[in-house]
C-alpha cells in the first residue's frame, strides 16, 4: 500500500484552513497512487495554541470527522489525522483513522503525555493497542512520545501490527528520535513505522520535520527534510513476511524473564 506522509503544521488555530490543507494533500496523494494519507499530531487545530485546544476540541464523530470522511471518499484513500478529542469533561490528544469510503475505523488517545504543556491540556488515554484492517495490512495507531516507550511498540508487534502510524509533534533538540529511534523500533518489532511530523515554530516549540516511513529492515523508505512536503513510500506485505521469517526477535523472546518490566 502506498502511504503518503504530510509533513506540515497547517494553519495553527484554524480548523477550517487545516481541513483545506488536508483536502489538498489528499488530492495530491491520491493522484500519486496512495491508499493512505497520514498527517501530524493535532493537525486539525495546531499544537501550541494554549486554551484554544479545549475550545476547538471535538467529539470523535464531530463535524471535522465528517469533513475528513468526505475528503477520504472524494479521493478514494484512507486518512489518519491528529486532533483534540472532546469526550464529556475530558480532552484527549487523539488520532482517528477513516477509510476510503468514509467509515471511521479506529480512534486512539495518546497514552504518554509529554511535558507540562500536554499534561495541562489533556487527559491520558488508557488503551495502548488500537488497530484496524486496511489494504491487507493490520494498521496500528500511536502518537509521538508513545513510540519512545519500547514496551508500547512491542505490544503492537505482539498484537500483529504491520504498519504503525505515528502522527507526531517532534521538537528540537530531540530530532534523534526521528533519525535513529524510529528505524530501530521498526527493526526490533518487525513492522513498518510511519512517523509524521510538524515543521517550524509554534509558540515556544520548534518542530523539526524529518518525517519518515521506516521498514522492518530499519531502512527509511522516505525521509523528510525540515520544510513542508508530501512524502510517498510503499509498504510491502511480502517483504514484511520475508523479514519476519529472517529476524527472530519475536520468536526468541523469553517473557518469563521480563516480569520486572511491569513493576512500578
Amino acid at each position: 500500500m502506498r502511504t503518503a506522509l504530510l509533513q506540515s503544521s497547517g494553519r495553527p488555530g484554524s480548523v477550517a484552513e487545516n481541513l483545506k490543507v488536508l483536502d489538498d494533500a489528499a488530492g495530491r496523494a491520491a493522484a500519486a497512487g496512495a491508499g493512505l494519507l497520514v498527517v501530524p499530531e493535532l493537525f486539525l487545530t495546531g499544537y501550541a495554541i494554549g486554551d484554544g485546544i479545549a475550545r476547538l476540541a471535538e467529539p470523535a464523530e464531530g463535524d471535522s470527522a465528517d469533513a475528513v470522511a468526505r475528503t477520504a471518499g472524494r479521493y478514494g484513500l484512507a486518512v489518519a489525522y491528529g486532533y483534540p478529542e472532546r469526550a464529556g469533561e475530558h480532552v484527549f490528544n487523539s488520532v482517528q483513522l477513516i477509510s476510503a469510503d468514509g467509515t471511521r475505523l479506529a480512534n486512539y488517545r495518546k497514552t504518554h503525555l509529554f511535558g507540562c504543556f500536554e499534561r495541562d491540556h489533556f487527559t491520558p488515554g488508557d488503551q495502548p493497542v488500537v488497530q484496524a484492517e486496511l489494504g491487507g495490512l493490520r494498521v496500528g495507531l500511536m502518537i509521538c512520545y508513545d513510540v519512545e516507550f519500547p514496551e508500547n511498540v512491542r505490544a503492537h508487534a505482539l498484537a500483529g501490527t504491520d504498519l504503525l502510524l505515528v502522527p507526531t509533534a517532534q521538537m528540537h533538540p530531540f530530532q534523534f528520535v526521528a533519525e535513529s529511534v524510529v528505524p530501530v523500533r521498526a527493526f526490533e518489532n518487525q513492522m513498518y513505522v510511519a512517523y509524521v511530523n510538524r515543521v517550524g515554530w509554534e509558540g515556544e516549540f520548534e518542530f523539526v520535520g524529518l518525517s519518515t516511513l521506516a521498514g522492518p529492515d530499519g531502512v527509511a523508505r522516505a525521509r523528510g527534510g525540515r520544510g513542508e512536503e508530501l512524502l510517498l513510500a510503499d509498504t510491502d506485505p511480502a517483504f514484511l513476511a520475508v523479514s519476519r521469517e529472517a529476524n527472530p526477535y519475536l520468536r526468541d523472546r523469553r517473557p518469563g524473564l521480563y516480569g520486572s518490566l511491569v513493576l512500578v
